[in-house]
């Protein structure tokens, strides 16, 4: 972009962020004084097509800025990982790990702030700002085709949308805006009131509904465009939007039925619609045909010349890893993905070889993963380990050597914990873990592989310093690509984390369905297409033949139980669980377990495998939904706080 045009865009972010502070009912005064300059401002902004393309970028900013995962708090809230291990030393911005503590959360400050866009967050109102100033000004470009302008226009509808869903999801009620305010309305108009949240969720699936019209099929253009809105990415949002409303925490929740507006308007509606669960199936099905069309399926490894004759158990665990740090232009699951690409891996991965310990710089490998995490993975028979009639719970923190039927997946001759044994394939891909074995980082002799070693300070993984440490032992293996090396040098093997893949959205569906009618062979068959490629049986076949409940997939409840268990594990580290576990109203009992895991600093087998308690979370019903801050509520007094805050 050229200095003018830079100079044009500082211009228009000043507009932008005067019509902020009235969100909040901030300096409404100051900003009914804009002067006629500044109308001049937008008029440049839209003289042409490449102006208006720049300032369509502008309205994607802040949806980029979602990909990094700290500032989410789907990844931060959900304790599948915890940072920082040593609370005197943050190397990266804390403040989303810090919440489940529950000492970060406040209303003078509030903690990932996208209200006011302040505290770690960015601000949405200012990004739906941009969006209604998009649309208010499409037609002024007179080089701009009829076909490209219908799709911008359906770009920014789905941005609007899925902004809006981002703030309901995070507050609840919250203001709508369907366009924006005049700058001569009176300040009584601009000082908005919060609206149902039902009205959030239908205006975010009207502009779904609306925009999936004009979007394209698909990107043409990969180079330059992918991560741009498609018509398939719609209709997926679209099904989550939907999902989410029908969920216990928005649909009928009791403990939200005395949240009014101050003029006594409801926000929340007083009993469940079970309605909204089958629109919801329908909106899933609609996105899985639309995915089916386009020829997607679930990833499957691709075995490269340069590893001949892959174990077949190596070729599964790389085929669930890969799910998720495949590239997206080769990876026919990815649904939505957002540009920048993941930023942690050097957080993910242990330290591997004694370059990588001299390294001091390679790899902090401190994102470490509680051991309820790794307890949410099946045993090998496709069932909960505290429910496998053949696995022996009672004794798995009991010591045992890698054997050569386990080498694949165990260091052989390496004392570790049965804990580790006969899981799961997913449990390899997800976790790395004392004598775990480390398919990648430059090694890739399936038969001679590097292996992990934590136990205590004089080894290769184990704490080095007060920031390379991982307090519990356990890594977060399935977001670190397996070409990806930390050594003496550090080659990333670059990847986007995805948004929404078809995994995802088969266990969506299989959710809804049962939700709305009870079990069927409909939703059975959409849990067992990512079981199959897991390598495990359907899941009623495996919980008749080892679960000590073999009737659970057949009651609503049963199956209900198993669905989200089966997303916890399909899609763990994804920064889905934290979303979900709200949306279920099941966030304060998972977070009501210790976060514990292995003693590391000592280093015999015995003292080392000791469970160690990290923190117990302290989170609250009032977390489900964030404050607003005490400016916001001062400088307008028709919005009323969040509920219990």
């Amino acid at each position: 972009m050229n200095i003018h045009s830079t100079y044009i865009q500082t211009r228009i972010t000043l507009i932008l962020l005067l019509g902020l502070l009235c969100v909040s009912g901030e300096s409404c005064k100051k900003y009914l004084d804009v002067t006629p300059e500044n109308v001049g401002t937008i008029d440049y902004a839209f003289r042409n097509r490449n102006e208006a393309e720049n300032y369509l970028f502008t309205c994607y900013n802040t949806l980029q800025g979602f990909s990094n995962v700290i500032y989410d708090p789907g990844f931060t809230t959900s304790a599948e990982i915890v940072y920082p291990n040593d609370l005197s030393e943050r190397p990266i911005n804390d403040i989303g790990f810090q919440l489940i503590r529950g000492t970060t959360q406040n209303i003078s400050n509030p903690a990932l702030n996208y209200w006011d866009g302040s505290n770690s967050g960015s601000s949405i109102f200012q990004a739906i700002r941009r969006c209604n100033i998009m649309l208010e000004n499409i037609d002024k470009p007179i080089d701009l085709s009829a076909e490209e302008k219908a799709r911008w226009i359906a770009e920014v509808k789905f941005l609007k949308g899925y902004y809006h869903y981002f703030l309901a999801r995070m507050y609840g009620p919250i203001p709508v805006y369907r366009v924006n305010q005049s700058i001569t309305a009176p300040i009584e108009e601009i000082r908005v009131k919060r609206e149902p949240v039902d009205s959030a969720f239908n205006y975010a699936v009207q502009m779904m509904d609306e925009a999936a019209a004009d979007l394209p099929v698909q990107i043409g253009n990969t180079q330059q465009e992918l991560g741009r809105i498609t018509r398939l990415i719609a209709l997926s949002v679209k099904a989550e939007i939907l999902a989410t409303q029908a969920s216990p925490l928005f649909n009928g929740n009791p403990d939200y039925a005395g949240f009014k507006n101050k003029d006594g308007q409801t926000l929340f509606s007083a009993t469940a619609d079970p309605s909204k669960w089958q629109k919801a199936a329908e909106a899933c099905k609609a996105a899985i045909d639309e995915a089916a069309s386009l020829n997607m399926k679930l990833y499957t490894f691709i075995q490269p010349a340069n590893i001949p004759n892959l174990n077949d158990s190596l070729r599964r665990v790389l085929t669930l890893q890969n799910a998720v740090t495949e590239k997206w232009d080769f990876n026919a699951e990815v649904i939505w993905a957002l540009n920048p690409t993941f930023g942690y891996q050097s957080y993910c991965i242990p330290r591997l070889t004694n370059k990588a310990v001299e390294n001091s710089t390679a790899a902090a490998g401190s994102f470490t993963v509680p051991l309820f995490t790794t307890d949410l993975f099946y045993s090998d028979n496709g069932v909960p380990i505290n429910e496998d009639k053949t696995w022996d719970y009672a004794r798995r923190f009991e010591l045992q050597a890698g054997d050569n039927a386990n080498r694949y997946f165990i260091k052989s001759g390496y004392m570790t914990v049965k804990n580790n044994f006969k899981r799961e394939a997913r449990y390899y891909a997800n976790i790395g873990f004392d004598g775990g074995v480390w398919f990648g980082n430059g090694v890739t002799d399936q038969n001679n592989p590097l292996y992990i070693e934590a136990k205590g300070p004089d080894s290769k993984a184990g704490p080095k310093d007060r920031v390379r440490i991982n307090m519990l032992a356990m890594w977060p293996k399935k977001l670190v690509n397996y070409l990806t090396v930390f050594n003496e040098g550090v080659q990333q093997a670059a990847y986007r984390l995805p948004r929404i893949r078809l995994a995802d959205l088969y266990l969506l569906y299989a959710e809804c369905l049962n939700e709305a009618g009870g079990p069927s062979q409909e939703a059975y068959q959409y849990i067992d297409l990512v079981r199959q490629r897991a390598g495990l049986k359907g899941v009623v076949e495996s919980w008749q033949q080892y679960s000590a409940s073999p009737s659970k997939p057949a009651t609503k409840a049963g199956l209900r139980e198993i669905i989200h268990r089966e997303r916890r594990v399909e899609l763990c580290f994804e920064g889905k669980a934290g979303w979900d576990l709200r949306r279920w109203k099941e966030m304060l009992t998972v977070l009501a377990t210790p976060v514990q895991g292995w003693s590391i600093f000592q280093k015999t087998n015995t003292n080392f495998y000791t469970l160690q308690t990290l923190f117990i979370p302290a989170m609250t019903v009032r977390d489900y939904f964030w404050p607003l801050s005490d400016a916001a509520l001062s400088n307008n007094p028709n919005l009323v706080q969040t509920l219990y805050w």
